[in-house]
Order: structure tokens, then sequence, then C-alpha cells
């Protein structure tokens, strides 16, 4: 079955019946999220390839389509590649795939898409403000508000745990209470 798949005359026919069914691979058609649709398109197809192969079934028909936009995508980004790397126009790649001109409908649904930051742009406090949020205007009240304090003592301040469970656990400074690993399962 592979031979016959891979004659040239009938891949390009393979090609332009997968190009006509357009909610096969087009992102943004309306049908392309129906699974139903999709698959009366895809007994379509598979009726239209068992006229030249009675063996095949949906399952390697489905494979040959994942290794045709494979091949093209793969040598879609050896061709990108090239150009971003500065190569003159003597040395940019070109691709041997006799078919690569036939799947390029392909190109603009194999792009990759641009990334997203799932972290927010600020990150909030987690932590509650509990001290007073004046600053000192000049260096010398800095100087009079640390005279008594030192750096190794502990500030006077609630600080919240992460989980719920372990709050009995949580001391004043925040601190889990030193307990044995059996401790914390009880």
């Amino acid at each position: 079955m592979n031979a016959k798949f891979k004659e040239p005359e009938f891949l390009l026919a393979f090609i332009d019946k997968y190009r006509e069914m357009r909610n096969l691979w087009e992102v943004k058609h309306p049908q392309y999220y129906l699974k139903h649709v999709r698959k009366s398109t895809l007994e379509r197809l598979l009726t239209f390839v068992q006229m030249t192969i009675p063996e095949a079934t949906m399952e390697t028909l489905l494979k040959k389509i994942g290794i045709l936009r494979n091949m093209y995508k793969r040598e879609h980004n050896k061709i990108q590649e090239s150009m971003r790397s500065g190569a003159s126009a003597d040395d940019v790649y070109v691709s041997r795939l006799w078919y690569y001109n036939k799947l390029q409908f392909l190109d603009d649904q194999t792009e990759a898409r641009a990334s997203l930051s799932t972290l927010p742009s600020t990150l909030p406090s987690t932590l509650p403000c509990t001290l007073p949020c004046t600053f000192p205007s000049t260096p010398a009240e800095a100087d009079e508000d640390q005279a008594g304090s030192s750096i190794l003592d502990e500030p006077d301040m609630t600080i919240w745990c992460q989980d719920e469970a372990s709050q009995e656990q949580c001391g004043e400074s925040g601190r889990q209470e030193e307990t044995g690993p059996m401790d914390s399962l009880e």
C-alpha cells in the first residue's frame, strides 16, 4: 500500500482532494472543530483513497495525512531557519520534497503561535501589610527610627501561612514549628 500511496500521480491527486476539504486542515474553518463533520469528510477522503488503494483504512489515512503535514512542516522550518541564519540567497535551503509546493496551503496553519506569558504583569503581594507604610522624610528621622532596633531583631508582624491546614503549626513569625515528618501527616 505504501508504494501505491507514493506514486506521484496518486499523491498529487490526494493532496488536491485534501486541499479541497478545508475543514480538515484550516483551523479557522467554521466546521474544523465539529467532530461529526470532520469524520464524514475523512470518510469521503477515505472513499477517494480506496478507489486506488482498496485496503486503505481510516487509521492508515490519518497516518498518511500526519506524515505529509510533518514532512512539510519540517522542510518549511529548514527553509525558514536557513533564511534567518543570514545565509546568502544562494545558500538558502531548497526543499528536497518534490510535492513541497503543492502543500504550501498549509503555511499559515503550521506557524507557531506567539507565546503568551501566564504570569501576571505585576505580582500581587500575598502577605498583609501590618506595618505603617510611612517612610522617614530625612536621613536623621531614619536614624532615630532604627536607633533601638537591631538587624537581628525579629519584626513584630504576623505572616500568614500559604496552607490553611498548617495554620495551627505557624508561629507568630510565620515559621512552622519544628516537627518530624510523621507529625505533619497527622
